[in-house]
């Protein structure tokens, strides 16, 4: 579903349509082309590349794999998953942790749910770097109590001043919100915006209902409002710019 108005238009993406891979250990969901599902027609939008929801059995996971000249920011929503890269870096990643890695001229790393009984379930999101053969770096922080305000806060941006972590893309910033039932929050102008309804649902200005797992594509379309649905919402939001 598309509505458009005078300064652009808003795609709502649906749930059910995405890709999907299902494997003995993993659910996941591809809101954009990834691995061997592709079209040409759903690659990205603006500088997003990326935004796979992900369920992961106990003590199932990605064994070291190898990335590149990639921005890449994990978001818990349930249970863990252990970080481990080629620079040493090594730690739990759980809800309310920000996380990036940068690939940049190359990095191996693994993700494994490392729990006996409970599955993890995350959203990977991936953007394009700035600039290219940067030295791979890895930042966390723990944002639990900013984000108890029920407000949006911005998780990781290009403006180091601006986020919680830092990401080299100076056209990119994303925010994360746990709102309570009936919040209203503006949703963040750029000129390409992905809001990601990762938990619960709400309502889209000039777009409508949205539920778990929904998605919408804003190209120029303002700061619409979002409000929370009457179990609250935890949205993900992707602020970039695109000239």
């Amino acid at each position: 579903m598309t509505n458009k108005n005078l300064e652009g238009y808003i795609e709502v993406k649906k749930a059910g349509d995405r890709f999907k891979t299902k494997i003995s250990w993993l659910d996941g969901n591809h809101s954009f082309s990834f691995g061997s599902h592709y079209d040409p027609t759903n690659t990205h939008h603006g500088l997003l590349l990326v935004n796979n929801e992900d369920w992961i059995d106990p003590m199932k996971g990605f064994n070291t794999h190898p990335h590149q000249d990639m921005e890449i920011v994990t978001w818990m929503l349930e249970g863990e998953v252990e970080h481990k890269d080629s620079m040493g870096n090594a730690g739990i990643i759980y809800p309310g942790l920000a996380q990036r890695m940068s690939a940049g001229r190359g990095i191996y790393h693994s993700e494994m749910n490392s729990r006996k009984a409970d599955r993890a379930h995350l959203v990977q999101m991936w953007v394009v770097p700035d600039k290219e053969a940067i030295d791979p770096g890895y930042e966390q922080l723990d944002i639990n109590s900013q984000l108890s305000k029920g407000d949006l806060i911005p998780l990781a941006s290009g403006n180091k001043d601006l986020a919680a972590i830092r990401i080299q893309q100076k056209d990119a910033t994303l925010w994360v919100g746990r709102l309570p039932a009936g919040k209203t929050i503006k949703v963040p102008e750029a000129s390409h915006v992905h809001l990601f309804v990762a938990k619960g649902s709400g309502t889209l200005e000039n777009a409508g209902a949205l539920g778990q797992g929904d998605a919408a594509r804003l190209v120029r379309a303002g700061t619409p409002k979002w409000t929370a649905g009457p179990e609250g919402s935890e949205v993900l939001i992707w602020q970039t710019q695109v000239e």
